[in-house]
């Protein structure tokens, strides 16, 4: 079961595309969004709206379609289908600098204090843990639990919009003391302004409240760090051009994800290069994954292959 402060489900829904030009074929996945109003049904209607265009291609998608899991989706499927007809691997077609292998945080759903210790215990050899917070009183009893079961793991948490102003001042420098060095979207997305006037002992990251580029200018007193995600950019094309512009405009970056199986995360693992926080765990969290999925050793995710993805 996977448990935010939002609520649990015990199973991932995907949408998966796939495109052709009678010869090479690409896939891209997709991970409808409950938060921003997304069902599996309202994403395929969105993709079967732009099914029949003529001449489709990644550029005059940004136009027919709104940021979302349906563009997404679409988005990466024809970055798929380009690679398969060029012959050459996806960062070589968006001249993105790539390593062999990069570190992900492994997230520790929120739930009861001794819970989350026995997850995080399990966990504790990981490099980095995420750790799921609710709002509530028992918000500081969780990271103590973590911290005294996973004592050499770095610290991420991520409140999912549930804080209040007087949680954030009692809870924060605790945490600092905790070894917490990332907080992720404290307050709902539609009342952040209140950070312009906190202290940010440690770093605040946007989730909810960024998704494209256009989002950047009102954010910049108020965060740090952006979490980018293909199902809030509405795919690949638009995730390097925010990533390009966030690190313009002096923020960090975290690389995220939905739960969703390897095919939606290879396309973020080519973003995660440059970036400072990795948070690309989704696979790790399903029962099982796809064929050709991404290897996860150690914490760290290698390169996805070319039947995988791009």
């Amino acid at each position: 079961m996977f448990r935010t402060s939002r609520g649990s489900r015990t199973e991932a829904r995907v949408v998966v595309v796939t495109v052709s030009d009678g010869n090479h074929s690409g896939r891209g996945e997709g991970v409808p969004i409950k938060r921003y109003g997304q069902g599996v049904e309202s994403v395929l209607a969105q993709i079967e709206a732009v099914k029949c265009e003529n001449n489709l291609d990644r550029q005059r998608l940004q136009q027919l379609l709104p940021a979302g899991s349906a563009r997404n989706a679409l988005d990466c499927a024809l970055w798929d289908l380009e690679a398969k007809v060029s012959g050459k691997r996806i960062w070589e077609l968006g001249d993105t600098s790539v390593v062999p292998e990069v570190e992900t945080s492994f997230t520790i759903s929120l739930d009861e204090p001794e819970k989350m210790a026995a997850a995080a215990k399990t966990s504790a050899t990981l490099p980095i843990l995420k750790l799921k917070l609710g709002g509530d009183h028992l918000d500081l009893q969780r990271v103590h639990a973590a911290r005294d079961a996973a004592p050499k793991a770095r610290l991420l948490i991520d409140a999912n919009e549930s804080w209040s102003c007087d949680h954030y001042g009692k809870i924060v420098p605790a945490l600092k003391e905790l070894g917490v060095e990332l907080i992720e979207q404290p307050f709902p997305a539609g009342a952040d302004e209140v950070l312009e006037t906190l202290e940010h002992p440690i770093p605040i990251c946007a989730d909810e409240s960024c998704h494209t580029t256009p989002d950047l200018p009102r954010l910049k007193n108020r965060y740090e760090v952006i979490n980018v995600k293909l199902d809030k950019t509405g795919g690949f094309t638009e995730a390097l051009r925010l990533c390009d512009s966030a690190r313009e405009n002096g923020f960090k970056l975290l690389i995220g994800c939905m739960v969703c199986t390897s095919l939606g995360i290879a396309p973020p693992r080519l973003l995660a290069t440059t970036t400072n926080w990795i948070d690309l765990d989704g696979p790790l969290l399903l029962a099982r994954d796809r064929p050709h999925g991404l290897a996860y050793r150690d914490g760290k995710i290698e390169m996805p292959s070319r039947e995988l993805w791009g």
